[in-house]
């Protein structure tokens, strides 16, 4: 099983590679812990999907770490790694998006795998619910690890999140965009978008962008890429995202997405404050005996 890690977008979220505040008390990066999660869940190989510009400080701050552990490819999301007749817009400079940058590993990748942001801690429970699926599942079978909503907000502010239904049998329905929710209490509200804050359950399912995958979906991917570059309404703007795909492929009933619920506790650094939460978060576990505190040691 192959884990493929977008990751091209760290060096401008972060003010470039070398700026990567660590969160471990041996300097590991969010993306150590996953990467050593992944392993543990039996994940084989790992793909990080990168800028071309950024190999040489990527591998010397996170590729040195986790190449002696584990199989590993590197795959550039290039700007103009597009399709005839299409070409780039003069003038954009934004990135494609997550949807283009899935296709950047389409030639490192040949068996069932999983995407992650790069950025994102989702927990070792995660990764092992992801990697029972991959191993049992069939073409165009895929999957979503489903978090609890409330366990993926933050204390510090409103956040984007896709809120899912699935079916009886647990199976994707939908997912529903709400761009600005926020805890209350035990459970969350969101923005209409007119100032009014909706009550919604804490237990509702969010998407983080954590995906199981046959290799069936690239060509798939590829095809609606195209439709993208032809219809997309900002040339300077649009991005092609990775859930579209799996929302696509199941408009066309040509996949179905099993929504697999985890019981981990996600974490991101949308605010400054988010760290000092997750590092602490991470002690704990520490000494808890889930990760040493000297993470690649103990592997």
């Amino acid at each position: 099983m192959t884990l493929v890690i977008l990751a091209a977008g760290m060096g401008s979220r972060f003010g470039g590679m070398k700026q990567i505040t660590p969160v471990g008390p041996s300097g590991e990066f969010i993306i150590d812990y996953s990467c050593y999660d992944a392993i543990k869940a039996g994940f084989d190989k790992i793909v990080f999907v990168i800028k071309r510009e950024n190999l040489e400080i990527f591998r010397e701050t996170v590729g040195k770490r986790v190449e002696p552990h584990v199989c590993v490819e590197y795959a550039f999301q290039d700007m103009d790694d597009i399709p005839a007749p299409f070409t780039v817009p003069n003038g954009r400079v934004k990135p494609w998006g997550t949807g283009h940058a899935l296709l950047a590993a389409r030639d490192c990748v040949k068996d069932n795998f999983a995407t992650i942001n790069a950025d994102d801690f989702y927990g070792a429970e995660s990764y092992q619910i992801m990697a029972e699926f991959l191993k049992a599942t069939q073409p165009m079978k895929f999957a979503m690890a489903g978090y609890r909503l409330s366990n993926t907000l933050t204390e510090s502010g409103s956040v984007s999140r896709g809120i899912c239904h699935a079916d009886e049998n647990g199976l994707l329905l939908d997912i529903t965009e709400r761009t600005a929710i926020r805890t209350a209490g035990e459970d969350a509200e969101y923005d209409d978008g007119e100032g009014n804050w909706i009550p919604v359950s804490g237990d509702s399912i969010s998407s983080m962008n954590f995906f199981g995958f046959t290799p069936e979906v690239f060509e798939f991917a590829a095809e609606k890429f195209k439709d993208f570059l032809g219809t997309m309404k900002d040339p300077m703007k649009s991005e092609y995202y990775l859930p579209s795909i799996a929302s696509l492929a199941m408009e066309a009933g040509l996949a179905t997405v099993k929504v697999c619920p985890t019981p981990s506790r996600w974490f991101g650094v949308t605010y400054a404050a988010d760290r000092e939460g997750l590092e602490a978060k991470i002690r704990e576990m520490i000494e808890q005996g889930k990760y040493s505190a000297d993470l690649w040691r103990s592997l």
